[in-house]
């Protein structure tokens, strides 16, 4: 059967990372110590050959994944942005300083939270703040993202052909839920996921195994450079 090998990277720490702020679609660039981060990934997987790097179009990503790109043997794959590997938009919280306290249940949100420029997480996943995204909307967003970027080269039907996809923490788990729902016999609930991703530290990246029939997770591998 033919197997595809995907490795999946995690952004190289943003100057958003250093405070607790809300940052999904900010726009935020690589710290110094991301970019040093970015450079050592790269130099990690330079003998790695990539048929293909894709990325989320957000500094932080764009930049980690030309780091990769860079450091790639002639001739160099193509380097592909997709708007769909973006992390979740957090409309009126970007930028604004997470609470880790949920909102206890029935509290008038905008009153008591929003308009003091409070905003906290919450565990639901349909849940989200005005003008953002929920991890659902994330979800059907990533299904599009498995379809542009994965399948084409199941397809192909080349044997042993290994890609990169460098994206966003709650991005990938959504990813690595997706690439599940592939194989009726794997994880199918990206909560049950959370051992893979909860420690998915900047520059740190996990592998999966697709072939043409079923979705394999051979490897969740969390590495810092």
């Amino acid at each position: 059967m033919t197997k595809l090998i995907i490795t999946i990277i995690r952004h190289g720490e943003s100057v958003d990372n250093t405070v607790p702020i809300w940052a999904g679609w900010k726009d935020a660039q690589l710290s110094e110590s991301g970019k040093l981060q970015a450079q050592a990934l790269g130099l990690s997987l330079s003998s790695t050959r990539f048929k293909a790097i894709y990325a989320s179009p957000l500094l932080r990503a764009s930049q980690t994944a030309d780091a990769v790109h860079f450091a790639q043997l002639e001739p160099k794959p193509p380097l592909i942005k997709n708007t769909n590997l973006r992390e979740q938009h957090f409309g009126i919280a970007e930028g604004h300083t997470y609470v880790l306290t949920p909102a206890p249940e029935g509290a008038d949100l905008e009153a008591e939270y929003y308009n003091k420029k409070l905003f906290p997480v919450s565990l639901d996943r349909k849940a989200k703040f005005p003008e953002g995204e929920s991890l659902e909307d994330v979800a059907v967003r990533v299904q599009e993202a498995i379809k542009e970027v994965v399948v084409p080269h199941l397809l192909e039907g080349q044997d042993g052909t290994h890609i990169a996809i460098v994206s966003h923490g709650l991005c990938i788990k959504e990813i690595l839920a997706a690439l599940n729902l592939l194989d009726p016999g794997h994880v199918r609930d990206p909560k049950e996921l959370g051992s893979f991703t909860s420690g998915l530290v900047n520059t740190g990246w996990t592998q999966v195994v697709l072939t043409a029939k079923a979705c394999v997770a051979t490897t969740f591998m969390c590495y810092r450079f």
